[in-house]
């Protein structure tokens, strides 16, 4: 089959040309195909896919493609691709993740295969994981980086350049560079620009700016959002002695966001957040997300037919009343909307928080009046 390259910028035909490789046979074919695709392409395709065809594309990547993209998706369907792979490619994938990484992974794997891959990392990557494991769910500590390097203040610009080089391929990002005492209190913080453009024998407390911190149990969201009020690339994390535990990098800082503003969204719809994507999520899941909230509404349908038997006598009386209670109850729906909307957007862009609840209630009812 030849490939039109146009078609390779459609998730949806690239699929489907996946889908007609694998109807026939053919890996080699959609082996190459896989390997013309763009990363985001590849981890678009394996989300849309089934639990076998997934575990089938997956196999036909290059180990370095397959890195890119097992970072990529969503621990639930890391979690289903684990269960399809061979152990060794697991255990190898398991070991290239970063600790915040494996961290969310080993939250959604059976207890006793995460604890197999624990136990097959080395002591060092052991020790990274369990730190970001021992903070709570939904804190900034489990989506932290606990690698990073640092440099202090009398170290001179040059030392530091040395020390960046020798770790540059063992951390996540070096254009940030938390400053520490020998107890490893955080001092500052100093861009790598700065470090570089400067005389080499400048010491670093000369060109180190105070850092904005979030202590490790703060919420995820609440350090996500300092970091992008402050533009931050890197945002230090202290445990409460100020002592640098971690870094948040700006792109998991943005995952953060985003996970919360879907949920801010679903649950606008009336529905529970999803935890992987829509195609790759069972029908089952689908529901459960939706029929509670349902539940709750058809509740307030009930209470409104209450109300209407109550008027019943008023209505029979004068009868053109009732063609304007759906007129009413669409204008009300309307409204909600409207409202749920503002408040949502606002929630999205840091404009409100959760504790400015009985202020957003007062506003919106000086608003109804």
């Amino acid at each position: 089959m030849t490939i039109d390259p146009i078609d390779l910028r459609d998730p949806a035909e690239a699929a489907r040309l996946i889908d007609q490789y694998l109807d026939d046979d053919d890996l080699r074919g959609a082996a190459d195909l896989v390997a013309a695709m763009p990363p985001w392409l590849v981890v678009d395709v394996l989300e849309r896919a089934g639990a076998r065809e997934r575990a089938v594309l997956f196999r036909l990547l290059s180990k370095d493609a397959a890195h890119v993209a097992f970072e990529a998706l969503d621990p639930p369907l890391q979690s289903e691709l684990i269960r399809d792979l061979h152990a060794d490619r697991v255990g190898q994938i398991f070991a290239d993740l970063d600790p915040d990484d494996r961290a969310g992974l080993v939250d959604e794997l059976p207890a006793h295969v995460a604890t197999r891959l624990l136990r097959a990392l080395s002591e060092d990557e052991q020790a990274l994981t369990e730190t970001v494991l021992g903070y709570p769910t939904g804190s900034v500590g489990r989506r932290m980086t606990p690698e990073f390097v640092t440099t202090h203040p009398g170290t001179t610009a040059a030392e530091t350049l040395e020390r960046v080089t020798r770790r540059i391929d063992e951390v996540e990002t070096i254009y940030a560079l938390p400053v520490t005492d020998d107890q490893r209190r955080l001092v500052g913080i100093v861009g790598l620009r700065a470090v570089m453009r400067a005389d080499p024998d400048t010491p670093i407390s000369e060109l180190m700016n105070d850092a904005v911190t979030a202590r490790a149990r703060d919420s995820a969201e609440k350090a996500a959002r300092r970091a992008a009020d402050e533009r931050l690339i890197v945002l230090p994390i202290v445990d409460d002695e100020t002592r640098l535990v971690g870094i948040l990098t700006f792109d998991d800082a943005l995952q953060v966001l985003e996970d919360a503003e879907s949920e801010d969204v679903a649950r606008q719809g009336g529905a529970e957040p999803l935890r992987r994507p829509y195609l790759s999520t069972p029908v089952r899941s689908l529901f459960r997300s939706r029929i509670v909230w349902l539940l709750v509404l058809a509740l307030g349908a009930a209470l409104t037919v209450q109300v209407l038997e109550v008027f019943e006598s008023t209505l029979e009386q004068v009868v053109a009343l009732s063609l304007f209670v759906p007129l009413i109850i669409g204008t009300g729906g309307n409204t909600g909307n409207q409202a749920a909307t503002t408040v949502t957007r606002a929630l999205a862009l840091g404009d409100v928080r959760p504790r400015d609840a009985l202020r957003v209630l007062l506003q919106e009812m000086r608003t109804g009046f």
